[in-house]
């Protein structure tokens, strides 16, 4: 026996709708039209290792020129952009994905960061970003007498 007419309507919609929400977190900020290019977002990490802050972002693809780090008013902005290289016809194309790119990724810091002393280096697609605590918010160990 089917279900009635309303009912299967409202599940498929709520099929539809969860479809798209699951898709949509996974795509999450693809699609640029005021860039008129695609955007991602990108996994990032932060941890705290003993006196510093750890900013671990992947960005495959991106060299060094191409990323720029911020650090303004308590708050970590990482930004990588790949122009379209314009080169000489290799063959008949079927896919074209990697033309440019465009990511971007804000975070505010712990108050402990010393902004003046962040350090940023990139290896293998992972740009690490190691950012030390202020003097005046490192533990200080006091003796007992």
């Amino acid at each position: 026996m089917l279900p009635a007419r309303g009912s299967f309507d409202t599940a498929v919609e709520r099929l539809h709708q969860d479809i798209d929400r699951t898709f949509g977190r996974l795509w999450r900020g693809w699609e640029n039209p005021e860039l008129g290019e695609w955007t991602a977002a990108y996994p990032c990490d932060m941890r705290e290792e003993g006196e510093q802050i750890i900013v671990e972002a992947e960005l495959p693809g991106f060299t060094k020129e191409q990323i720029q780090v911020n650090v303004e008013q308590g708050v970590l902005t990482i930004e990588a952009h790949r122009e379209e290289k314009q080169e000489e016809e290799k063959g008949k194309g079927y896919l074209s994905e990697r033309r440019y790119a465009h990511v971007r990724r804000s975070f505010r810091l712990p108050k402990a960061v010393d902004e003046d002393k962040v350090e940023g280096h990139l290896e293998n697609g992972v740009l690490t970003l190691r950012m030390p605590k202020r003097e005046e918010a490192k533990a200080k160990r006091i003796e007992v007498t």
